[in-house]
């Protein structure tokens, strides 16, 4: 078996890379671990909940025990499943902020600022802006992923928005075009009721146009004389080797990318001679400058049954889920997280580090309701953390997990974030439009005040947003730690590129699944020697950043 390139991992940057070098008539092959993405609770977007708790669809991932989490050990799923995390994520649609381009571009992306990754946001959307206003103009139309916007019928969803706006921040009619800052509509990847995954986007019309889709799993990329030649990979009993006659694509996620490399002889040499693998490229930077999003829920008691939780039980659920097999309409139909907010936590800060998903129901990622019944919550928690972890390996078998460690919670920074994202929170749900439906705080309780008691309720209760990267950073080619240079591919070896969330030099501002779809879509172009014109858009910064919090 042999193509011209051999892509691994059918996920959200894999499955666009397929679509692009097929249309551009090269010939690919698509390596996936996981299987079929056809099940109801990958498609209904309403059951987010399930797919990532479900063995079958999720690499079940955990990390080591993080030390300033009270020695918790974090779930971290990541989609092992035609679409990746697409297949398996909350299908929520954030570009990120402009600025974080310019950073990227100003730590040696060159090529990647926000004029430069302007264009592939437009190219790869299908907006939608369902009569809630927006932003056309800086969005994309008649591409290959549908982005949508929910009904938001539910009155707490209105609720939140302009309780943002009694506090005092901006009303934004599309965070993902010229302004992020303020309170507004959520945009996600669904489409006719049902999740729009990668897959659905790009791989399945890539297969169309003849890319190939072998399922098995990838243990490494075969080296000869410096060039990535092939990848082993093992089917059932048997290891077969498929040859690239052009390039090898690793685009495997944030957490297996890295380790693929390192047992490919790619990384820290003296961490690779621990576990006897042959060094092809001493790079120090794989796997390092690991990052992620960790969040809190802040829930509160509704006192009148507006909430979701009416739908919390057999009969409830039996209706929504039978109401969407039908007709693809109805509670499941949406994600849930209609409304969003993206502000400052400080003055001097330039554009937003704390990010809302809300949800107009209280329960959690796993799926456990809040005892209490009716209620609501938001996500909340600092965009940009300066903690730093690590992945590395636990042995030099190629199944085995590598060792995941966030160090969440390193940096002093974060502490002090956190606590501000907790009380600028809870002055949002103190505002006037949430008067007729406000009850107690359920997490973390009215009764947790001080600096120690919030630091005591993070240490317990933080959660990942399930957003890791930067584990192949992208810079420089003399940049040591630099792991791809600006084109994605792998400094030190021919033949090699990655292409997904870990080529991130930093965590962009909000969730990383259209991010990671753009650099699919970014770094195809790099292979076919092509680039979309950059766009010189001027995006809103907050006129008084460096004076007002808001």
């Amino acid at each position: 078996m042999q193509a011209d390139y051999v892509i691994i991992g059918a996920g959200s940057a894999g499955c666009a890379m397929a679509y692009r070098l097929t249309e551009a008539g090269k010939s690919v092959i698509v390596i996936e671990h996981g299987g079929s993405d056809w099940g109801p609770f990958i498609n209904m977007p309403g059951a987010l909940s399930y797919p990532m708790n479900m063995k079958m669809y999720d690499w079940g991932f955990r990390s080591e025990p993080e030390p300033q989490l009270g020695g918790r050990r974090m779930a971290t799923p990541r989609g092992k499943v035609i679409g990746g995390s697409s297949s398996i994520n909350g299908m929520i649609y954030v570009r990120g902020h402009a600025l974080d381009y310019e950073h990227w571009r100003d730590q040696g992306a060159d090529g990647w600022g926000y004029a430069d990754v302007l264009p592939y946001f437009k190219r790869m959307e299908d907006w939608h802006d369902g009569g809630h206003g927006g932003d056309a103009a800086w969005r994309g139309q008649g591409g290959p992923l549908h982005v949508t916007r929910g009904k938001r019928d539910n009155p707490l969803t209105q609720a939140f928005v302009e309780a943002g706006r009694q506090a005092g921040y901006p009303v934004t009619g599309d965070y993902n075009g010229q302004q992020q800052e303020g309170f507004g509509a959520f945009d996600m990847t669904v489409w006719k009721g049902e999740r729009w995954s990668a897959a659905k986007a790009y791989l399945r019309p890539a297969v169309q146009k003849g890319a190939q889709l072998v399922r098995g799993l990838a243990r490494r990329v075969v080296i000869e004389d410096g060039r990535a030649v092939g990848v082993e990979l093992r089917r059932g009993a048997r290891v077969d080797v498929i040859r690239a006659n052009a390039e090898v694509i690793v685009a495997a996620s944030a957490i297996n990318s890295p380790a693929l490399l390192m047992h490919s002889g790619i990384g820290p040499a003296e961490h690779l001679r621990e576990h006897g693998i042959k060094v092809v490229a001493d790079r120090a930077g794989v796997g390092q400058n690991l990052q992620d999003h960790l969040e809190l829920y802040i829930q509160m008691a509704a006192t009148q049954p507006v909430s979701l939780a009416k739908y919390w039980n057999l009969l409830g659920k039996a209706y929504v889920g039978a109401r969407w097999l039908l007709t693809r309409t109805g509670p499941g139909a949406s994600n849930q997280f209609e409304s969003c907010g993206f502000i400052r936590s400080s003055a001097g800060v330039q554009y937003p580090d704390i990010q809302y998903h809300f949800l107009p129901i209280a329960v959690r990622y796993d799926g456990q309701v809040a005892p209490e019944g009716h209620g609501f919550q938001a996500h909340t928690g600092p965009m940009r953390s300066k903690s730093r972890g690590a992945i590395t390996l636990g042995s030099n078998d190629p199944e085995t997990a590598p060792k995941i460690f966030f160090n969440y919670m390193s940096h002093p920074d974060d502490w002090t974030e956190f606590r501000t994202a907790i009380r600028l929170t809870r002055e949002i749900f103190g505002q006037e439009a949430f008067a007729p439906y406000r009850g107690h705080e359920i997490q973390p309780g009215e009764a947790m005040q001080s600096d120690d008691q919030l630091d005591e309720v993070i240490r317990q209760h933080a959660e990942s947003a399930y957003h890791p990267c930067g584990t192949c950073r992208m810079g420089r080619a003399d940049d040591p730690m630099a792991v791809v240079d600006p084109e994605g591919r792998v400094i030190g070896v021919r033949g090699l590129r990655v292409a997904d969330s870990s080529i991130f030099p930093r965590i962009t501002n909000g969730n990383l699944n259209a991010p990671s779809i753009m650099v699919g879509e970014k770094i195809a172009d790099h292979v076919l020697g092509r680039r979309l014109p950059a766009e010189n858009a001027e995006p809103w910064v907050n006129p008084a950043w460096e004076t007002s919090q808001r």
